[in-house]
């Protein structure tokens, strides 16, 4: 199910996590050649992707939300 992203953390290992406006979290981190999102690394990339649409996998088992 697609959500948007609201915000953004890092975790304790200091890679990003995307709050997505379902309450779930989500890593979104740039590793390549596997993950390709350079977009994370910058403050403005970021900023650049509040409101974008994720899928949320979490959302598709019916997990419990991962803060309110």
């Amino acid at each position: 199910m697609k959500q948007a992203i609201v915000g953004f953390l890092l975790d304790e290992e200091e890679h990003w996590v995307a709050k997505l406006s379902c309450g779930h979290n989500q890593h979104v981190r740039h590793n390549p050649p596997w993950q390709n999102r350079s977009w994370v690394v910058t403050e403005e990339g970021r900023k650049r992707k509040i409101g974008f649409r994720i899928n949320c996998k979490k959302c598709d088992l019916n997990a419990p939300k991962d803060w309110r």
